[in-house]
C-alpha cells in the first residue's frame, strides 16, 4: 500500500455522510499515508477484540453504566492506555496505529479508541471538543450527560466539573453549553489533522505539513483557512506556482479577511520570486 493509495482510501471514506463515516477506519487510513505498510484491517480488528474482552466481563451495575465502568477499567486500568504528558507533541500520538501499539496518546486519539470500542458495545458515546481538551461524552438515557477524560485515565466528570476546569485553565473564561456539545466524526478527523499540521509546521517539516493540509481539505473542502495555509506551505517549500495559485484564490474568495493584507504581501513575494526565477 503506497501513500497515494492510502490517501485515496481516506478520500473515499470522508466523502460519505457523517452518519456513514467509519471513524476508526478513516483514522487508520490517515495513518497509513505515514506508514505505507500498515495493515489497516488488522488494526481495525483490534477494536472488535477489545469490545469482546469488555463484553465478557461481569457488570457491577446494570448497563449502560455498568458496561461503561468495565470499559474504562479495562482500557485504562488493565491495559494502561494513558495520556502522553511527557511528550505531548510527538507525532506518534496522533496516529491511531501507534496509540493502539504503545497505549499512549493525546486526548483525541485516545478518545477515538474509546469511542470505537464503546460504540461496538452499544454505549451512547460521542466526541466532545471542549476548548483546550477533547473528551468523550456519555449520554445515559434519562440522566444528565457525563464526560470522560481519556487523557486522565478515564476520569468521569459532570458538566460543572468540566466548567470549573475551563475557568481554572483560561481565567475569566465563561463556559457555554455549546462547549460541551457532541462533535461530528468529520470534526474529529479535522482536529487530528490540525494537530499534525501544527506539529510539522513547528518542526519545519513542510512536506508532512502539506500532506496534513491536503487531507484537511478532503475532510473540509470549503475551509478557506486551509487553502491559505496550503499556499503558505507551498511558498515555504519553494513551489511558487502552487503558492501563487492558492494565495490568489484565497484572496479572491475572502477579500475582506482580517489577514488579507498580510496574504497580499506573501503573494507579492511569491510573484517577485517567480519573476526572478530565471
Amino acid at each position: 500500500m503506497t501513500a497515494s493509495e492510502a490517501r485515496a482510501r481516506f478520500a473515499a471514506l470522508v466523502a460519505a455522510s457523517d452518519d456513514a463515516l467509519d471513524l476508526g477506519y478513516a483514522a487508520l487510513w490517515l495513518a497509513a499515508e505515514e506508514y505505507p505498510g500498515l495493515d489497516v484491517e488488522a488494526y481495525a480488528s483490534r477494536f472488535d477484540a477489545l469490545a469482546s474482552a469488555v463484553a465478557a466481563r461481569p457488570l457491577s451495575a446494570p448497563p449502560p453504566d455498568g458496561r461503561l465502568r468495565v470499559l474504562n477499567g479495562y482500557l485504562f486500568d488493565e491495559l494502561g492506555f494513558r495520556g502522553n504528558a511527557a511528550d505531548y507533541y510527538d507525532p506518534r500520538n496522533s496516529f491511531l496505529n501507534e496509540v493502539l501499539d504503545r497505549r499512549i496518546g493525546i486526548p483525541i486519539t485516545l478518545a477515538v479508541v474509546h469511542l470505537e470500542v464503546g460504540w461496538r458495545l452499544g454505549l451512547p458515546l460521542a466526541g466532545v471538543g471542549m476548548p483546550g481538551h477533547f473528551l468523550v461524552g456519555y449520554y445515559p438515557p434519562g440522566a444528565p450527560p457525563q464526560y470522560i477524560d481519556v487523557f486522565a485515565g478515564g476520569l468521569v466528570l459532570d458538566q460543572a466539573a468540566c466548567a470549573a476546569r475551563l475557568r481554572a485553565q483560561f481565567g475569566g473564561f465563561a463556559p457555554r453549553d455549546e462547549h460541551f456539545a457532541p462533535v461530528s466524526k468529520r470534526q474529529i478527523l479535522a482536529r487530528m489533522l490540525t494537530n499534525l499540521k501544527h506539529i510539522y509546521a513547528e518542526r519545519g517539516d513542510w512536506q508532512r505539513a502539506l500532506a496534513a493540509i491536503e487531507r484537511l481539505l478532503l475532510v473540509q473542502p470549503g475551509a478557506l483557512g486551509e487553502l491559505r495555509d496550503r499556499g503558505l506551505v507551498h511558498l515555504r517549500r519553494g513551489d511558487l506556482r502552487a503558492a501563487r495559485r492558492d494565495l490568489r484564490r484565497y484572496l479572491e474568495l475572502a477579500p475582506q479577511a482580517p489577514d488579507a493584507a498580510a496574504i497580499e504581501q506573501e503573494l507579492a513575494q511569491a510573484d517577485n520570486l517567480w519573476a526572478r526565477r530565471n
